[in-house]
């Protein structure tokens, strides 16, 4: 998979995107991930990438040019066109899942007030939004969703089911995990996981993750109900 960056701010994506799971992808080869400036797509010295709104208002807007020229350049037959924005689709562990069958994602990192509406009109395949909340610009959220994206790419994570095995996999946040000691001030480890009963392990998980997202995420449990039952 390659993943194009279109942002103001190529820079900061250096550090993320260079350590750890992520880091390790990018080294073998399992995705490409470029931060492009996109003020190398403009045409004065300035390198002029916003303007003020027609009709007034507020502060400003990304300018059509070059957004147009930026996603020109980079876009093949396969590729998806994404706009992180406010007003996107909330996204999620599915919509990561869904991500994956694309062998190039273009993500066009919003800032200002948003963009001509004419780039959304013309050139998005899909906004997206991590949440209800306001940045300062969509590079965070691009990092999000790279991240969440490319960790469920085979091989990113060494065993492809350490993707399957956690939380939202199911619908569910995931069961309460131990590892050693067996006691720790007191607190001990279930006795279930330790007895070697496999069904019985995996009963117990079942029912701890179905309490936990009852609690944490009740919203999330008339989904995760039927997707246990199929």
């Amino acid at each position: 998979m390659r993943i194009d960056i279109i942002t103001l701010f190529p820079d900061i994506f250096f550090g993320p995107f260079k350590e750890s799971i992520i880091g390790r992808a990018v080294k073998q080869g399992l995705v490409e991930i470029n931060a492009v400036n996109l003020r190398n797509y403009t045409h004065d010295e300035r390198g002029t990438v916003d303007d003020k709104p027609y009709g007034g208002g507020p502060g400003m807007l990304m300018k059509v040019e070059p957004l147009f020229e930026a996603v020109e350049d980079l876009r093949t037959e396969q590729s998806l066109v994404i706009l992180t924005s406010p007003q996107g689709e909330r996204f999620n562990q599915k919509m990561a899942v869904e991500m994956t069958a694309h062998d190039h994602l273009i993500i066009i990192c919003g800032h200002y007030e948003g963009v001509d509406e004419r780039v959304r009109a013309a050139l998005i395949d899909r906004e997206i939004s991590i949440g209800d909340y306001v940045l300062t610009s969509g590079n965070l959220a691009a990092m999000v969703m790279t991240d969440a994206i490319v960790r469920l790419l085979p091989g990113v994570l060494g065993s492809d089911e350490s993707s399957v095995d956690e939380s939202f996999a199911n619908g569910l946040l995931e069961y309460p995990q131990y590892t050693r000691p067996v006691e720790f001030r007191g607190m001990k480890v279930p006795e279930v996981l330790l007895s070697g009963n496999h069904a019985g392990i995996a009963a117990w998980r079942l029912k701890q993750s179905q309490e936990r997202t009852r609690q944490c995420r009740p919203d999330l449990m008339s989904n995760a109900d039927s997707k246990i039952k199929q």
